[in-house]
């Protein structure tokens, strides 16, 4: 099944329609998470929201894995074949032609915020979900010291461990929220 490219010359109206075609055709996907991928992505979007975060980070939330509909490697690639098809990296380079790295870089990084949590946070990795734990192992497991330096150094740290929050916090069965076309106008405000 082809899935949309977001191509340079494309309008704004395309792009949020080309997002919104991601979310219809493959947003009901599992994870290995008790909820969808977009009831998940509404969940985040709608804490970060309740947080007082951003438009960047609203939609940063809404879009950080986005990468998971992007590949056509199956729901339970990680699972089934222990391959890691990173989400992260896959998804921000999708958006980058339409956002700025203020929406793009705390996608790109949320990955590398788990992993320093494991390593800073007592508890943390404790907590991670089955699915979350077997990914932690396939993203190459806790930050050494180096790693947790250099990452705490980085324009966006702050950012990505505020994603990496949401991301943790947007996992409950039947929590009600917005749906996609609440964040519209917000997309629309984002893209560049």
């Amino acid at each position: 099944m082809t899935r949309p490219v977001l191509k340079a010359d494309m309008s704004a109206m395309d792009v949020l329609s080309a997002l919104h075609d991601l979310f219809d055709r493959f947003g009901d996907s599992s994870y290995g998470e008790a909820v969808t991928q977009r009831a998940h992505m509404l969940q985040c979007a709608y804490i970060a929201q309740k947080d007082g975060g951003s438009d960047a980070i609203i939609i940063a939330a809404l879009l950080h894995d986005i990468g998971h509909l992007l590949h056509s490697r199956g729901e339970r690639v990680a699972e089934d074949e222990g391959v890691d098809m990173c989400h992260e990296k896959l998804g921000s380079r999708f958006l980058a032609r339409h956002f700025s790295p203020d929406v793009t870089q705390p996608i790109a990084l949320h990955v590398d915020a788990k992993r320093y949590l494991c390593a800073k946070e007592p508890g943390y990795e404790a907590g991670l979900s089955a699915a979350s734990t077997l990914s932690l192992k396939l993203q190459g497991g806790r930050m050494s010291e180096e790693e947790c330096a250099a990452f705490e150094g980085g324009v966006y740290f702050d950012d990505a461990i505020a994603l990496r929050r949401y991301d943790d916090w947007g996992k409950k069965p039947n929590l009600a929220v917005p749906d996609l076309e609440v964040y519209d106008a917000i997309i629309l405000a984002q893209l560049t």
